[in-house]
C-alpha cells in the first residue's frame, strides 16, 4: 500500500519510525529486536536509511597511504525486503542522489519494484564524511527534485534506454524531506521553501520534516508551505534526546535550535540515563502538542534505539 494512501485513509494519527542498517559485520538480529519492540504500537510503515560510500586512507606496509572506498552500512534494500516479508508491514527505503548514477538509480528502483516495494524516500544526501561540500555523481543528480523526476518518469514507463519497447511502468509513491529551520546549506528560508516546492511539483506526495524541538517552527513551516501552494501532507519528524552530548552535537550537525527549558533540564543531568529520561518526557509533551494541533502523525528518528521510542509512543498514541 502506498504511504500517501495510508495517510489519507488513516482514522487516527500515524506512528512511524526510521531505522539504520546495522554496521558492516553485524547481524540483522538487533534490527529485528528494535522492530519487535515497536510493533505492538502498530506503526503505519518503517523507513530505512541509506548510507553512501566513504573514502578512507590506510597505511601500507611501505608507509604510503592507500585510498579505499567503503560502505559502512550496506543492505538497505535487503533489510527493507526482509522486514516487509517478516512483519507484513510497508517499508520505505531511502534513495539518495549522492553516490548514484542515473543508471544505478534506475536499477535500484527496478529491484525494489520486483520485491513489491512501492514506496521510496528521495534525498539528496549529505556530503561524504570528511568533505564539506556535496558533490553529485558525474552521471547522477545534483538535486532531489531531479531524482523525483526520474522516479516519476519510470512510473510512466519511461526508462533511460529509449529503445525499450512496451516497457512496464512502476508505481512508486515518493516522499521527501522538509526543513522547518531551513537546510543548513540554504541561503535563506524562502529559497529553501522554493526548493521544497520544486520537489513536490516534480511528484513528491508527502513531506517528512527534519527533527526540530520547538513546535512553533513546525507550525510556521506548514503555514509557509501552504501559502506558496504546497498542499501535500507534512509529517513532523522528532528525535528524542538520548545522550548528554546531543545538546552540542545536534545543533552543530543539523543547524537546529533547542529550547532553553530542555537545555536547562539536560544541563542538570549527570548521566546519559538521566538525559534519556528528560528526552522521553520532553518528546511526549512535544508529540501531544503537535497532534493536538492537527499533525497527521509523528515520525521518530530512532538511531536504532527503540526502548525510549516505545515509552513515548505508549504515552502518546
Amino acid at each position: 500500500m502506498k504511504v500517501i494512501d495510508i495517510i489519507q485513509e488513516a482514522k487516527r494519527p500515524l506512528f512511524t519510525f526510521e531505522l539504520l542498517p546495522p554496521l558492516k559485520g553485524k547481524k540483522i538480529d538487533s534490527l529485528f529486536t528494535a522492530v519487535d519492540t515497536l510493533m505492538e504500537f502498530e506503526p503505519a510503515y518503517i523507513n530505512f536509511t541509506y548510507h553512501q560510500q566513504e573514502t578512507v586512507f590506510k597505511e601500507r606496509s611501505d608507509g604510503l597511504m592507500e585510498r579505499h572506498v567503503i560502505r559502512k552500512r550496506p543492505g538497505t534494500v535487503a533489510l527493507s525486503a526482509a522486514v516487509k516479508n517478516r512483519y507484513g508491514i510497508e517499508v520505505v527505503p531511502h534513495l539518495l542522489c549522492g553516490g548514484f548514477s542515473r543508471d544505478e538509480t534506475e536499477d535500484a528502483l527496478i529491484e525494489l519494484h520486483f520485491l513489491g516495494i512501492d514506496n521510496v524516500f528521495a534525498l539528496r544526501g549529505d556530503p561524504p564524511k570528511g568533505e564539506r561540500r556535496f558533490t553529485s555523481h558525474e552521471q547522477g543528480h545534483a538535486h532531489t527534485s531531479d531524482l523525483v523526476e526520474q522516479i516519476q518518469r519510470l512510473n510512466h514507463g519511461e526508462y533511460l534506454d529509449e529503445a525499450l519497447m512496451h516497457a512496464e511502468p512502476t508505481d512508486f509513491c515518493v516522499g521527501v524531506a522538509g526543513y522547518p529551520e531551513k537546510h543548513f546549506e540554504s541561503p535563506n528560508l524562502e529559497h529553501d521553501l522554493k526548493m521544497l516546492k520544486k520537489k513536490v511539483d516534480a511528484g513528491a506526495e508527502y513531506i517528512v520534516t527534519q527533527m526540530f524541538f520547538i513546535n512553533q517552527h513546525y507550525f510556521d513551516f506548514v503555514d509557509r508551505c501552504r501559502e506558496i501552494g504546497i498542499t501535500v501532507p507534512i509529517i513532523p519528524g522528532l528525535k528524542p534526546i538520548s545522550l548528554l552530548s546531543d545538546m552540542s552535537l545536534l545543533p552543530q550537525t543539523f543547524s537546529i535550535d533547542l529550547p532553553e527549558d530542555l537545555v536547562e533540564a539536560v544541563g542538570r543531568c549527570r548521566t546519559n540515563a538521566e538525559a534519556r529520561e528528560v528526552g522521553v518526557e520532553f518528546s511526549i509533551r512535544q508529540s501531544k502538542e503537535l497532534l493536538a494541533h492537527g499533525a497527521p502523525g509523528i515520525h521518530y528518528y530512532t538511531l536504532g534505539k527503540a526502548k525510549n521510542i516505545a515509552q513515548i509512543v505508549k504515552a502518546v498514541f
